[in-house]
């Protein structure tokens, strides 16, 4: 590879801070909103109120031609580009779109394609081992954007090599990425098959939906030991609104919050959600052990109602994945 296509590649790139993956290496604020659209005085709308197809259509041509010089930069290469994914949910992306992997991540929780049963692991998403992913000469790498600042540094560090980070938290933020990603390996069937079963999917859930209300839902998210709020910045939120939800938790561009269950008191959620980071057999005692032992908890209406529901740590996680049928699948019930 030559150093100074990929140099140039980067800083081509970086004039564009608004595009949608982060070939750019930034995420607008409209993404952070867990809705794709790209018009700021359309931002507040709800998922269920705006158009499927104004969601993942990119008209921005700034991002256009950045996803066009990506694709040129792919096109020059000798062979077929090197990639390693870091994530399952990445891993993912690359099996339905029908790209080749030199390197995917380890992982106890999150079963990987089969089709890379063979390829080397470069250890967990969070914290990728630089060493065996350096050695395997990758052309790209590829990373969600939850990771972006931890890993960003580590990235750079590579010579001659290519990164993005996929914007996966929301369902329709994971088919741009898809769309994109097709754009630039040469995949855009495939890309479009799956969008495509997206938005049919999509169309009839809404209207399944339709007239259903929309219940004010506190969203939190564990780890042993600890718990946060999710917003609907995160995939977990994103789910909760495309489902009929109102996050109690708005007008933020985080995905988490440190909040006091004071506070979460004054909002009054009509129903609690909760799933975990990890190691979801010890989040659920610990949630259990705390609604128990923590006295505010009872006098939430949600709890008198026996309104709150563990989720199922297989369908809502971190990122975006293609079960998002079954999560949705599973809030419908519950709300």
């Amino acid at each position: 590879m030559n150093m100074m296509r990929f140099t140039t590649m980067k800083t081509k790139l970086r004039k564009y801070p608004s595009i949608f993956l982060i070939l750019l290496l930034a995420i607008s604020s409209c993404f952070l909103t867990g809705c794709v659209n790209q018009h700021p005085k359309d931002s507040k709308k709800s998922s269920q109120g705006e158009s499927v197809e104004t969601m993942l259509e990119i008209t921005d041509p700034k991002e256009k031609q950045a996803v066009l010089n990506a694709k040129a930069k792919v096109k020059a290469l000798s062979g077929n580009p090197r990639i390693v994914a870091t994530s399952p949910a990445v891993a993912d992306i690359c099996d339905k779109l029908d790209l080749d992997l030199v390197g995917v991540p380890k992982s106890s929780v999150s079963k990987i394609p089969s089709r890379y049963k063979k390829v080397k692991k470069v250890g967990l998403a969070m914290s990728p081992d630089m060493e065996i992913v350096s050695s395997l000469n990758p052309d790209w790498i590829l990373a969600p954007s939850s990771l972006e600042t931890d890993l960003k540094p580590k990235f750079e560090e590579l010579k001659n090599t290519e990164y993005a980070f996929l914007n996966l938290r929301s369902v329709q933020g994971m088919y741009r990425s898809v769309q994109e990603l097709g754009e630039i390996f040469g995949k855009q069937q495939e890309a479009e098959k799956m969008t495509k079963e997206f938005t049919t999917f999509y169309k009839s859930y809404t209207k399944r939906n339709k007239n259903k209300k929309h219940p004010k839902a506190l969203v939190l998210m564990g780890l042993p030991g600890s718990y946060v709020i999710a917003t609907e910045n995160s995939y977990v939120g994103s789910l909760v609104k495309l489902a009929g939800g109102e996050n109690v938790y708005q007008n933020t561009d985080q995905e988490f919050l440190t909040v006091n269950t004071e506070d979460m008191k004054k909002k009054e959620p009509d129903i609690i959600v909760r799933a975990a980071h990890a190691l979801p057999d010890q989040v659920t005692k610990m949630f259990n052990e705390d609604f128990e032992t923590n006295d505010i908890w009872k006098h939430f209406d949600a709890v008198k109602n026996k309104r709150v529901y563990d989720l199922t740590y297989e369908y809502f996680g971190m990122s975006a994945n293609f079960k998002y049928k079954k999560a949705l699948s599973e809030l419908e019930k519950d709300f």
